[in-house]
C-alpha cells in the first residue's frame, strides 16, 4: 500500500472511531481529518487536502454534491464511498460523481483495506457481491446518455416520456407539471418526431428501449 493522507466522514460516530482504528494501524496511513456531515467533508478537504476521502451518503447534507465538490480539487482525486446503503442507484450515483471506490459496511477489515490500496494504486473498486450490478447499470446509464443525446429530447420532453412510462394519460401529464392539455399534445407530437415513433405506444417502447425512467432523477414539478 502507498504512504497517504486520510480523511473520513460518517454520521455514526462509533462507526467512525472504529474506521479510524482500522487504518490507523498501518502505519502507511495517517489520519488529518474527520467529520459527520456532507459540508464537513467538503470543508475538511478543501483544508487538508488528503490524497483519499473515505465517506458515507448516509449523513447530513448532500453527500453526492460532496463528491463532486471533494473529486473537483485537483490534488484530492481519490473517493471511496463506505456506506449501509446497497443500492444499485446510490452506488451507480456516487461513481458517477467522482467516486473511485463503493465499500458495503458489511465488508471484512481486509476488505476495506483492499479497497484503499486499489483506490491509491488508481484503480476503481466495487464489492464483488455487487460489482456486476453496479456495472451493468453504469453501462447502461452511458447507453441511456448517448440515447438520449442523439433524440435532444428537451428536459420536459423526457419529464412527459417518464410520465408515460407510469402510465399517465395526458390529462394526468398535464396536471402534474401543470401545463395544459394541449400543450402536451403539442410535445407528443415532437417526441414522436424525435423518436421516429408513430404512435403513443412506440413512444413508450422507444423510451423503454432508451432506458428512460425514474431512476434517471429528472426533477417533475
Amino acid at each position: 500500500m502507498l504512504e497517504a493522507s486520510v480523511a473520513l466522514f460518517d454520521g455514526q460516530p462509533l462507526f467512525l472511531h472504529g474506521l479510524r482504528n482500522v487504518l490507523a494501524a498501518d502505519i502507511r496511513l495517517s489520519i488529518v481529518a474527520t467529520g459527520g456531515s456532507a459540508a464537513d467533508a467538503v470543508a475538511l478537504s478543501r483544508l487538508h487536502e488528503p490524497d483519499l476521502v473515505i465517506m458515507e451518503l448516509m449523513m447530513e447534507g448532500d453527500a453526492f454534491y460532496a463528491i463532486r465538490e471533494i473529486c473537483a480539487i485537483a490534488s484530492v482525486p481519490r473517493v471511496i464511498v463506505c456506506t449501509a446503503s446497497a443500492s444499485i442507484d446510490d452506488a451507480v450515483r456516487a461513481l458517477e460523481a467522482g467516486a473511485s471506490g463503493y465499500v458495503l459496511k458489511g465488508s471484512t477489515q481486509g476488505e476495506v483495506l483492499t479497497a484503499v490500496d486499489s483506490v491509491l494504486r488508481g484503480e476503481t473498486f466495487i464489492n464483488q457481491c455487487f460489482a456486476t450490478k453496479v456495472i451493468a447499470a453504469l453501462r447502461q446509464a452511458a447507453m441511456l446518455k448517448v440515447t438520449t443525446e442523439k433524440a435532444r429530447l428537451s428536459l420536459r420532453e423526457q419529464q412527459i416520456v417518464q410520465l408515460l412510462l407510469r402510465g399517465r394519460t395526458n390529462r394526468e401529464i398535464a396536471q402534474s407539471l401543470c401545463i395544459s392539455e394541449k400543450t402536451v399534445k403539442h410535445y407528443m407530437t415532437v417526441i414522436m418526431q424525435k423518436l421516429h415513433a408513430r404512435n403513443r405506444l412506440e413512444v413508450v417502447i422507444a423510451a423503454q428501449q432508451m432506458q428512460v425512467s425514474e431512476a434517471s432523477q429528472l426533477p417533475l414539478h
